[in-house]
């Protein structure tokens, strides 16, 4: 039987890898390659699968909650790589770009090793949180700005 501390541990795991893929796929090739240039030590990541290009099926939903519907087919890349370390890193993005793919699967597995989880952290996952929190800000800035309040005036008691 599993420990309870155990469990914790893998849940927090588990959710940080999701983090950090979510970040990874929502990363600009910029920010990517930037910090592959600066990263000391570059580690040999050779191809388990991919990069390869395909289409996803989108599914919509009217007003968040009604029932789904197919809205259309987007084009994603993925890429799977193993480093000399053992460590296996997946990464998907939305479009064309197989380098971005495969650059962010090396990441997904730097992420993964101790030695190197908190320089991915701190010189990628944590800018990329950070422009996205910019942009979102931005757009609910502008959202804001075009917000009108009705209101009801009552004339008495007729």
């Amino acid at each position: 039987m599993i420990s309870a501390d155990r469990k914790d541990a893998a849940s927090q795991t588990a959710s940080g890898r999701k983090r950090a893929a979510d970040l990874l796929a929502r990363a600009e090739r910029s920010e990517l390659q930037a910090v592959w240039d600066a990263l000391p030590q570059k580690p040999a990541a050779h191809p388990v699968r991919g990069p390869e290009t395909g289409l996803v099926m989108v599914r919509g939903r009217i007003g968040g909650g009604g029932a789904p519907f197919n809205l259309g087919e987007v084009t994603v890349t993925r890429a799977t790589v193993r480093l000399d370390s053992g460590s296996v890193g997946h990464a998907q993005a939305l479009g064309t770009d197989r380098e971005k793919a495969r650059l962010a699967a090396v990441f997904d597995a730097l992420w993964q090793e101790e030695a190197t989880k908190d320089f991915v952290e701190q010189a990628l996952l944590l800018p990329i949180a950070g422009r996205i929190a910019d942009a979102e800000r931005r757009k609910a800035d502008e959202t804001a700005a075009t917000r009108v309040d009705f209101f009801t005036m009552v004339r008495g008691d007729n």
